[in-house]
């Protein structure tokens, strides 16, 4: 398998705010705010790098369901809190929130903000794992650049480095069940 690990500047930070935990990543991808925004919202675009489906009208306020598209879990409700296009999207996912930013550094460069809101601290490795892979498929969706290596086999690979990154309260619930053949 060809992977590369993840530079330092890639993973994500963790603070605690108020009770809540807080997972924040930053990514710059060398494509335009609408062409990432695109990836962010077409329901085409989400099933190559979003876990769930985002069943619901774009526009604050609107209920959403979310569905895992293997049947991993049961669909849960959300709502959609701010729908900015093309810079922002914040949705109620369950328990968590995630808060997506574009911001324009160049006419063809975009910086992608992810903060990830979740009132469980021992989850935070698990979970910071997981949406560190969603956010290199995103990079590779919307480069339009197939994955050189299986999300979960990715997941594998960068989950001991939250968990060492992050400390053991943030690693309290393990990993979910893998198909090792996946």
């Amino acid at each position: 398998m060809n992977e590369r690990a993840a530079d330092a500047g890639d993973y994500g930070t963790l603070e605690r705010i108020g009770g809540m935990s807080v997972l924040r990543y930053r990514r710059r991808l060398p494509h335009s705010v609408e062409k990432v925004w695109r990836t962010l919202v077409e329901d085409d675009d989400l099933a190559a790098w979003f876990p769930t489906t985002i069943e619901g009208e774009r526009a604050p306020g609107a209920p959403l369901r979310f569905s895992f598209r293997e049947g991993e879990a049961e669909p849960f409700a959300g709502v959609m809190r701010v729908f900015d296009p093309p810079s922002v999207m914040e949705l109620q996912w369950g328990d968590d929130t995630l808060r997506f930013e574009l911001h324009a550094v160049e006419p063809r460069a975009t910086v992608l903000d992810l903060v990830v809101t979740f009132p469980e601290l021992g989850k935070a490795a698990r979970d910071g794992a997981g949406w560190h892979v969603c956010l290199e498929q995103l990079d590779h969706v919307v480069g339009g650049t197939s994955l050189p290596w299986e999300p979960t086999d990715r997941w594998r690979a960068v989950h001991p480095h939250y968990v060492q990154r992050l400390g053991p309260e943030a690693s309290a619930i393990g990993p979910p069940d893998l198909d090792p053949d996946q």
